[in-house]
């Protein structure tokens, strides 16, 4: 009885021994992929400019200025006084910017300011081209080679300008006469979003979501006449991935605000 014992207990550590090998030789299962995607890592990226006074803005004297109130010297805390505007830096712009009786920045619910983020690169032509746009070509072509741009997306513009955000003179790409360039979305591509795709924003690396050689400021209307917004001088698009991404869009809440500051930033 006791030999008996033994050996089935023997044989059932001996089972175990065997499958425990097993499992530790087996590879684990390496997850589902989508036909011609690489595997994601995950990710968490800022992409917003610092505010400072030396940032470019849209027309010379724009610029913001800032004193210091109090110190911990004199004063035990230490505090600041900006006088800014709401359209500088890394900020949004609200239906109400272009729109007579659009929706303010208040008025903006939380759930529009966190989106699925489609990365539309055109950093390669901006280069050579600096008044170039995101067309609706490029969006049919970003479709093919990754997926359907989501309903309520924020569908991003990566031009490659951010990395000239520290020289005013190439950010701004101001000629002689005054004229700015730099990229933005052509209105055409805007429509065919808010129509096609039903999109929530769209945002740019520029000054812009209009290029910087527009007159009438075309994308802007059609945007924000269908009550979406915009946001502009997004810093580090390279580094987030072109679909798979989630914007959050902190927005400042100022009273009756036609836009503001924002702190943006992606994770996937």
């Amino acid at each position: 009885m006791c030999i008996d014992k033994v050996t089935r207990r023997s044989l059932l550590f001996g089972a175990a021994a065997t499958t425990a090998a097993a499992a530790v030789a087996l590879p684990a299962a390496a997850p589902a992929q989508a036909a011609g995607r690489p595997a994601r890592r995950t990710g968490l990226q800022d992409l917003t400019h610092p505010v400072t006074p030396s940032f470019p803005a849209f027309e010379p004297g724009e610029e913001p200025s800032r004193r210091t109130v109090t110190s911990i010297p004199d004063d035990g805390y230490y505090m600041q006084e900006w006088s800014i505007l709401e359209h500088f830096g890394t900020h949004v712009d609200a239906p109400a910017h272009f729109t007579a009786g659009g929706r303010t920045s208040t008025e903006l619910a939380l759930a529009e300011l966190i989106s699925p983020a489609v990365v539309v690169d055109i950093a390669r032509r901006a280069a050579r081209e600096p008044d170039t746009t995101v067309t609706v070509a490029d969006l049919v072509a970003y479709e093919r080679r990754y997926d359907r741009i989501p309903r309520d997306a924020a569908v991003l513009m990566h031009s490659g300008w951010a990395a000239k955000a520290g020289d005013v003179d190439a950010y701004r790409g101001a000629d002689a006469q005054g004229g700015l360039h730099f990229p933005g979305f052509s209105v055409e591509a805007c429509e065919w979003l808010l129509t096609k795709r039903r999109i929530r924003c769209l945002g740019v690396d520029t000054l812009s979501i209009d290029p910087g050689n527009s007159t009438g400021f075309e994308t802007h209307l059609a945007l924000t006449g269908a009550d979406r917004y915009g946001v502009e001088n997004v810093a580090h698009l390279d580094r987030v991935p072109p679909y798979g991404a989630t914007l959050t869009v902190g927005l400042i809440p100022y009273q009756d605000g036609s836009g503001g500051q924002a702190r943006v930033f992606a994770n996937w």
